[in-house]
């Protein structure tokens, strides 16, 4: 490994270095650089370049130059930003701007903040309680579908690609959830603008061009606009329980509200948020526990001894099970592999001076399998997040699935009930299997997702 640079000593920091003196390299191709391989392997592509360059180093793609930072020490100093130096939202601008636009993600300090005072209404315990009952006979209902026939006959034993399975499931949960309705017969439709506009993120071209990802993301985003301005109106007559409500409804102790294209915004992005995110962590789990059904079953026990079909809000903090390995597989594979700053000033940053309008770039990916940081990194342990090992508090940001500081993500707890109430009607109604010697091959394009759609074989036990 290169030499790494003792940017962390604080007392007596060295003299920072010209940028023109980081180390890296352009990659492999003219223009596009290392893009090819960071598109098919982003984990092992920034394995290679720590190994050669250490915790900071240059790299290109498509001519735009960035600055990787690598460990939790560095991921650290990027997200906390206790100076107000690094933008997430010129960060991510290149990846999503024209496709998610103005989301709590993609904005800055006070607006960052006020926005996220005013959506924490949103989010509060009573809603909570709330959200978790309206899950469950909607997680009932779509489990059930996976064991029927073509003429709707339960099956004891049947064949499911699970990740499009869980995808359309986690959707109907977001919109029960988050609107208050149940999906008609616009439920493709909006489930394929949300799919085209996520994959946009990943696009390299980064122009409208007829039947590429990029054109498919701008018309997907254009759907989902009119989807929720043509209910809006209603939201804001009626209040309800739903997050689409209290949205149109929240409001700070200055009395600071939201406008409609606010709402229109924050909603695009949560609900693209809810049910993507969620959707890899449940596929890694249920991938994982099919390669080892030994904690599939204890899991299983586990939700037994309840002796409840549905989980109550009070319930989760019970399933212990669930919560290590949840945690064990976002460890695995991070729903978010790369997060994106771009410096909004001159900085001196890791030994270096690094002028404005730089790309710098986090993988919490690559730090969560750091053999620096972690044990037998990849090997599948959700035992080293238990209360006598705790391998994650070797530092604050040694585990990062949701991010941190002031961008952590809003909807963490939310997504931590959502992924419980789904796993434990999941073990209740069904065992699971997956070819012995399966791997799950990732397509890294947008966020990771399994290139043959996780075909596992469920076992109906009632």
């Amino acid at each position: 490994m290169a030499q790494q640079v003792s940017s962390f000593d604080t007392v007596n920091p060295p003299a920072a270095k010209p940028y023109s003196e980081l180390p890296g390299d352009a990659g492999l191709l003219p223009l596009a650089g290392d893009l090819f391989e960071m598109a098919v392997n982003p984990p092992k592509w920034t394995a290679r370049k720590y190994k050669q360059y250490g915790n900071i180093f240059w790299t290109s793609f498509l001519g735009i130059k960035q600055v990787a930072l690598v460990g939790p020490e560095a991921s650290q100093l990027l997200l906390l930003d206790r100076d107000k130096v690094f933008s997430s939202e010129k960060g991510w601008a290149w990846f999503i701007a024209r496709l998610f636009p103005r989301g709590l993600m993609l904005r800055d300090f006070e607006d960052h903040r006020l926005h996220r005072h005013v959506m924490q209404a949103a989010f509060r315990k009573e809603a909570m309680m709330q959200y978790v009952a309206d899950m469950n006979p909607t997680i009932a209902k779509g489990i059930a579908r996976w064991s029927r026939g073509p003429l709707g006959l339960k099956r004891r034993k049947s064949q499911l690609q699970f990740y499009p399975a869980i995808k359309s499931l986690t959707l109907d949960l977001a919109t029960r959830v988050f609107m208050g309705t149940k999906l008609g017969r616009e439920a493709d439709r909006l489930n394929q603008a949300f799919v085209d506009t996520v994959a946009a993120g990943g696009a390299w071209l980064k122009y409208p061009i007829p039947g590429l990802k990029f054109k498919k993301g701008l018309a997907g985003r254009k759907f989902l606009e009119a989807y929720f301005y043509a209910r809006l109106p209603e939201k804001r007559r009626s209040p309800g329980n739903d997050m689409f409500s209290q949205l149109c409804h929240a409001e700070d102790e200055q009395g600071n509200r939201f406008t409609d294209r606010d709402v229109v915004d924050h909603m695009i992005f949560l609900m693209m948020a809810a049910h993507d995110t969620t959707t890899i962590t449940l596929t890694t789990m249920v991938y994982q526990l099919g390669k080892h059904p030994e904690w599939q079953e204890k899991l299983r026990q586990e939700s037994r001894a309840l002796g409840k079909a549905m989980l109550d809000y009070d319930d989760l903090h019970h399933m212990r099970g669930i919560e290590l390995t949840m945690k064990e597989s976002m460890r695995l594979i991070a729903p978010v592999p790369i997060i994106p700053r771009t410096t909004n000033r001159d900085i001196e940053l890791m030994g270096y001076k690094i002028p404005k309008g730089v790309m710098l770039t986090i993988s919490p990916d690559f730090t969560h399998r750091m053999p620096e940081f972690w044990p037998n990194p990849y090997k599948f342990d959700p035992e080293r997040f238990a209360e006598d090992r705790r391998e994650d508090l070797v530092h604050k940001y040694a585990f990062m699935p949701f991010g941190g500081g002031a961008h952590k993500c809003i909807g963490m707890h939310f997504a931590d009930h959502e992924v419980k109430s789904i796993m434990h009607q999941m073990l209740l109604n069904y065992r699971w299997t997956v070819p012995k010697r399966y791997r799950m091959q990732l397509d890294f394009s947008s966020l990771p997702k399994p290139r043959d759609r996780l075909p596992i074989v469920l076992h109906r036990l009632n």
